[in-house]
């Protein structure tokens, strides 16, 4: 049985381990954080502090973008992105990998405690009830401050989450 996460999807370049898990993982990202990965790859800011780091993502990026464009994977994702909530089927990205895309529809639920992208990732994961993914300590700590329902995982947990029955029913 896969694991669910949900993440943002510059978080599976940046983690390279990510994309190397012990067991089957399929990630549910929202679309709006693919639509970063554009941005990403054509901004000249750094997305790494280390300059051989930076190459490393990037390429990672540049990988995820040509396995969303594939034709399939692209007529898939277009009718995710048809309606509110739309999922795509599966996406594979190797044997132990797979990308769902969701179609998150920011609603402010949260106000002003979290930006979009942290208000569709608590949407995203209370809908699918799967656990989010982050290297953020402050989204952690604002989450269970605000005491919403969601389980949250931090990167360095990783290997812990995908090992352990760490995904709700």
């Amino acid at each position: 049985m896969r694991k669910r996460f949900v993440i943002e999807a510059v978080m599976i370049a940046v983690y390279g381990e990510m994309l190397v898990p012990s067991q089957a993982v399929e990630y549910l990202v929202p679309y709006t954080t693919i639509s970063e990965l554009y941005e990403m790859i054509e901004s000249k800011e750094p997305v790494m502090p280390l300059s051989i780091d930076e190459a490393h993502v990037r390429s990672k990026i540049s990988e995820l973008i040509a396995m969303l464009e594939e034709p399939f994977n692209k007529k898939k994702l277009e009718r995710a992105l048809a309606t509110p909530w739309g999922k795509s089927p599966p996406l594979p990205f190797n044997d132990n990998v797979s990308f769902t895309v969701v179609n998150a529809y920011d609603n402010t639920e949260y106000g002003e405690e979290f930006d979009p992208i942290e208000t569709e990732l608590i949407l995203t994961s209370m809908r699918e009830k799967a656990p989010i993914m982050t290297d953020q300590p402050d989204l952690v700590d604002r989450i269970i401050e605000a005491r919403i329902p969601v389980h949250i995982f931090d990167m360095d947990d990783f290997e812990f989450a995908v090992e352990e029955d760490a995904n709700p029913v």
